[in-house]
């Protein structure tokens, strides 16, 4: 009878079948049993764009707005939702100009901020304040597009220009097939722009322009300028600079963390010459600069109140689609007051540019009426859109979710063509009788 045979290893015995098991090797694991992925985590694609009453006053119905004046606000907010709305957030992450969205702006005519340009039809003042209002509602970039082309460059060369100048200019500018900037802001003046040091020469057949300009929108495009400098007498000049000139050199502003998708740009001539073809008879004295500026402040208020709607429709929308606690968010008393802030905000907003327009266009709105009116939209917009910013929490610093954008892009609104203390000084000196702008 023969013995089993032993491992030296183990001592344990052969089994015929095949090698043994080593006693380090891990047990099979059994399949974890299935779990159902808690939903809950997962946020839902919140649609901040869609419509929501944004007419608190009820200033904006069918009676109130004429036919004619509500087909420019249409085009403009089909524009702005068809056209902006798919591609600018790209545009602004990367600080880069939507020449495609520029040329349409052409395209549909509205691009002439009220202003008269033969071949087209009239455009009202309340359809010019519309459109500025509907850009900006879509992007601030785009709205300054739109301010900078046809409120300055364009108006500029309407009010100032000579026959000649108008016919060749102005009907290119308004199609966009030239962009146009306006060059006032020095590096060493801006509220103080009246003091401007950049000279312009008189020589044989023109002028020779020295001199920088800073945050001129359209200025590193390849278009015109519309440069103001003062001459040998020191009276303040009008020229229309075309950037592809010798001398003339036009460097886009980086690290912009405002109005990202408009290009700015840092202004240097040396010795540019201008031929007298392109120096504007009507522009003369600071005056005639100041007419420009004039009529574009209220559409500077028109588009705070753009940038204002964008908030609040899209805090609105937030406030009813974004779940805390349980509840959604508008059940929220706390938001629903806050909700309530904006809205009283919003119709203080419309209520004052509707009143200046209408005083526009019967001509009696007064330059300090034009200033109130950019004062109190501005800072208004500011409020709106931080008050939106912070009831979107966390997901109210992100791009996609869209106040961001605005709430970035409103500080240069209210910063441009006036500051708030400027502008606050000028109200100031026409309740007391006394300027604080004297040394």
């Amino acid at each position: 009878m023969s013995t089993p045979q032993t491992t030296p290893a183990t001592g344990s015995p052969s089994a015929g079948s095949g090698p043994a098991e080593s006693p380090l090797a891990e047990p099979p694991l059994a399949e974890p049993p299935l779990a159902e992925f808690p939903l809950g985590v997962v946020e839902p694609e919140y649609q901040l764009w869609g419509e929501v009453d944004v007419d608190p006053a009820g200033l904006f119905g069918e009676e109130a707005i004429p036919a004619a004046d509500r087909a420019y606000w249409d085009r403009a907010r089909r524009f702005g939702l068809e056209e902006v709305r798919p591609v600018i957030d790209d545009y602004w992450d990367r600080s880069d100009y939507p020449f495609q969205l520029a040329t349409r702006l052409g395209e549909l005519d509205l691009l002439r901020d009220g202003i008269d340009v033969e071949g087209y039809p009239a455009m009202s003042t309340l359809a010019a304040g519309l459109v500025n209002m509907e850009l900006s509602r879509a992007d601030g970039s785009v709205g300054t597009i739109g301010a900078v082309q046809a409120g300055l460059a364009l108006r500029s060369i309407a009010y100032c220009g000579s026959e000649e100048q108008v016919a060749r200019w102005v009907p290119q500018l308004a199609r966009a097939e030239v962009l146009g900037a306006f060059a006032l802001t020095e590096p060493t003046h801006g509220s103080d722009s009246v003091s401007l040091e950049t000279r312009a020469t008189r020589v044989d057949g023109g002028y020779v322009l020295n001199g920088e300009k800073k945050w001129i929108g359209n200025g590193s495009t390849g278009g015109i300028t519309v440069v103001w400098a003062r001459d040998d007498e020191g009276s303040i000049r009008g020229f229309i600079v075309q950037q592809e000139w010798k001398g003339y050199t036009g460097t886009t502003i980086p690290g912009k963390l405002s109005l990202r998708a408009i290009w700015q740009a840092h202004i240097r001539m040396e010795n540019v010459f201008v031929p007298d073809s392109h120096v504007m008879p009507g522009a003369n004295s600071f005056k005639d600069t100041s007419k420009v500026l004039f009529a574009t402040r209220l559409g500077v208020a028109w588009s705070a109140v753009g940038h204002a709607m964008a908030c609040y429709e899209s805090a609105v929308q937030y406030a009813s689609q974004r779940t805390q606690f349980g509840r959604s968010l508008a059940s929220a008393q706390v938001v629903q007051e806050r909700l309530a802030r904006m809205h009283s905000e919003l119709a203080t907003m419309q209520l004052m540019v509707m009143q200046m327009t209408h005083r526009e266009e019967r001509g009696e709105l007064s330059p300090v009426q034009a200033s109130l009116a950019k004062y109190t939209c501005t800072r208004t917009a500011r409020q709106i859109a931080s008050n939106a910013r912070d009831l979107l929490g966390g997901n109210g610093i992100l791009l996609k979710n869209r106040v961001a954008r605005h709430l970035a892009d409103i500080e240069a609104v209210h910063t441009y063509e006036g500051t708030e203390t400027v502008q606050a000084l000028i109200i100031g000196r026409s309740i007391t009788g006394v300027s604080a702008f004297n040394k």
